[in-house]
């Protein structure tokens, strides 16, 4: 339908989460239409950040260095780590300025289905950081869904017999829905609000 190098673009875009066709089809005429510097500048900003960023050693945050701000951070709370399935929920609940502690990328959730369980995840490293760094508490920061709920239930199976308290956030997320969606005030009251397992 389009020509060649313009196909290639948009069925790339596709292939983007939450890119349907129509929008790659927009943002690959925009990036046709605007100023060869600012293509350019995009095209820099992905390759740059491929091949710079990579995972922290302690957290599996993104970060450019051995291990990212937060864990090189003296000033932050050793003692609790607030587990999450992405590295973008991170900033996430950065943003509510409640936690002072440190993090923790499982790298996804559990789902038996689509034959995803502990030995996928980073389960045995979190294991391996509450025992070596004297952790007390563990925040199950999972989302509200089935495999959000079935990955915490698990973390607190693995952690609560090394004698470390285990919550989770409390209601006040949509059930099915993802942090990256949650307003500050809504993720700042469950992250208040969270219940032991």
């Amino acid at each position: 339908m389009f020509e060649p190098p313009v196909q290639r673009l948009i069925d790339e875009l596709s292939r983007l989460p939450g890119v349907g066709q129509k929008s790659a089809q927009r943002l690959a005429f925009h990036l046709l239409n605007v100023e060869e510097a600012d293509a350019r500048r995009l095209a820099d900003s992905i390759t740059e950040m491929r091949s710079t960023v990579r995972l922290c050693n302690r957290c599996f945050n993104a970060t450019a260095d051995a291990e990212c701000t937060i864990c090189v951070d003296t000033r932050r709370d050793t003692s609790s780590i607030c587990v999450v399935e992405r590295a973008q929920d991170i900033p996430v609940i950065e943003r509510t300025q409640l936690f002072k502690g440190r993090y923790h990328v499982l790298g996804g959730a559990m789902s038996p289905i689509a034959g995803i369980g502990p030995e996928q995840l980073r389960m045995s490293e979190l294991e391996a950081r509450v025992g070596a760094e004297g952790v007390t508490e563990v925040i199950a920061a999972t989302n509200p869904t089935v495999e959000g709920d079935t990955t915490a239930m698990y973390i607190a199976q693995l952690l609560k017999p090394l004698g470390v308290k285990v919550t989770k956030l409390a209601s006040g997320l949509p059930v099915g829905g993802d942090l990256d969606y949650a307003d500050e005030v809504t993720l700042g009251r469950a992250l208040a609000g969270r219940q032991e397992l």
